[in-house]
């Protein structure tokens, strides 16, 4: 009996023993990646009331995520990482450098924005970059290359996995950034390109395949077969400002919003022997924890100092806080153009150049900078009146309504056979999806940035809290 016994406990220790061994061996060929993803970070790294900022989201990735700094650790930006307030726009982008620097992305998807201060502004940003620009879909017209700003794809290799990031810059680049800043280059297909460079990454040993992406999360849904067919595990999008967070088809979507006020994170184990993914997990994390990160914040505070040595003059005074796509504030800076150029008759501008309210209290530069960030200068063209009616859709006007017919502001008919004189801005009228261009060949360049009529206007009423710039916003919708 105890023989019996004793051979019985033998095999079971054999049992427990193989079993151990196995379970073993089956931890030690896992890697863990973790890959940590924001986009359209436009420069806001400064912490607000609703978000924490870079600070805020330095001291999450550490303590909730547990970033230490290793390889495991994938960060990705998908894109649009400096025009925005005057913090970054002002210095062309260097400050939100230093912090993604610091923060230690791996690599950034090409935006549109990027493009915002010229290619001489770009590469000045990429000799500061510690982490390189990826878009596999941007090429040189002439010869089909890619420029050497950017580079298709990286692999990272992470304890002897690798893993390929390819990058995607938006089709719609040449309509959503100063067409003159690209006319040298062409935007090619997503599913062309995936094809093309996921079978190049995989040639070079890629295994895990992910896509950085500056696209919208219907771009996204649009390149689903050629994401399953290429195997790809992630795809990170951007331009759009979505929150996006799902699998659709064994593939993680992923987009967080805009200005760092949240991030994707995606983990996963990958098992080198079989070559497969296992315990896949993701999640959107909002930024919003009220923590902060010490060095991060260094940096931020050295360039809140520098903007503030720069921009502090004040300008005027507002009692609420102006809403960016607000009636008042679309009627302000179109009018504040009437303003300096007394001769026009009509100004039109496009929503998307206006870009944060106007808060309660003191307005500074760094307010108005923040509020139209572009280098964009005022042109004045002459249009028949016909020429004119047919342009207003989709933009906003001063100098004129549509509400009751087409009207000058103080009660005048418009006429099809009379010539305006209307200002816009460069960059409307460089794009290629309207007429402008046509209508009047030879504009005269006023060579004066959009933002200095509305700083001179506000100056000139000297509104303080006692008679505050409110007093003077005209509230009634135009088009």
């Amino acid at each position: 009996m105890k023989k019996h016994i004793l051979f019985t406990l033998f095999i079971t220790s054999l049992i427990f023993s193989a079993c151990n061994n196995s379970h073993s061996d089956h931890q030690s060929n896992l890697v863990k990646i973790v890959v940590l993803y924001t986009n359209d970070e436009h420069g806001w790294m400064e912490p607000t009331e609703e978000y924490d900022g870079a600070p805020g989201l330095m001291e999450l990735w550490k303590s909730r995520e547990g970033y230490d700094g290793s390889d495991n650790f994938l960060i990705i930006s998908g894109g649009d990482m400096w025009t925005g307030p005057a913090i970054s726009t002002w210095f062309q982008g260097e400050p939100m450098v230093e912090v993604m620097n610091a923060m230690e992305y791996d690599v950034a998807a090409v935006g549109n924005h990027e493009f915002d201060f010229k290619i001489e502004g770009l590469k000045e940003r990429l000799e500061q970059m510690n982490f390189p620009l990826i878009a596999a879909n941007l090429k040189y017209i002439t010869n089909g290359e890619i420029p050497e700003f950017a580079e298709p794809y990286i692999i990272k290799e992470i304890e002897g996995v690798k893993v390929g990031i390819i990058g995607l810059a938006s089709l719609k680049t040449p309509y959503t950034t100063a067409p003159a800043n690209i006319t040298e280059f062409e935007f090619t297909s997503y599913t062309t390109t995936i094809d093309e460079y996921t079978h190049k990454a995989r040639e070079e040993g890629a295994e895990i395949l992910m896509i950085a992406g500056h696209i919208c999360e219907y771009e996204m849904e649009e390149i689903l077969p050629a994401l399953k067919r290429n195997n790809i595990l992630i795809v990170g999008g951007g331009h759009c400002h979505e929150a996006v967070s799902k699998q659709q088809d064994s593939i993680i979507f992923m987009q967080s919003r805009s200005g760092m006020r949240a991030y994707n994170r995606v983990s996963f184990d990958y098992n080198k022997t079989t070559k497969k993914v296992e315990n896949l997990d993701y999640e959107l994390v909002w930024n919003n924890h009220q923590k902060s990160d010490t060095a991060i914040q260094r940096i931020v505070d050295y360039w809140v100092d520098q903007t503030q040595q720069e921009l502090s003059e004040v300008v005027g005074y507002v009692s609420t806080t102006i809403p960016r796509h607000s009636n008042e504030m679309a009627n302000m800076i179109c009018d504040s153009w009437l303003y300096a150029f007394p001769t026009a008759d009509v100004s039109l501008t496009n929503a998307g150049g206006i870009r944060q309210d106007i808060e309660a209290g003191e307005i500074n530069l760094k307010t108005i900078v923040g509020v139209l960030p572009f280098d964009n200068n005022l042109i004045q063209l002459e249009l028949t009146g016909t020429q004119l009616m047919e342009s207003t859709d989709n933009f906003l006007l001063g100098g004129m309504t549509t509400q009751n017919g087409y009207q000058l502001l103080d009660g005048t008919p418009m006429h099809a056979d009379s010539v305006y004189s209307v200002l816009i801005t460069d960059y409307i009228y460089s794009l290629s999806d309207n007429n402008f261009s046509e209508y009047d060949p030879e504009p005269m360049n006023t060579y004066v940035n959009f933002r200095q009529p509305l700083i001179d206007w506000i100056k000139s009423l000297n509104t303080s809290s006692s008679d505050p710039l409110n007093n003077y916003l005209d509230p009634e919708p135009r088009n």
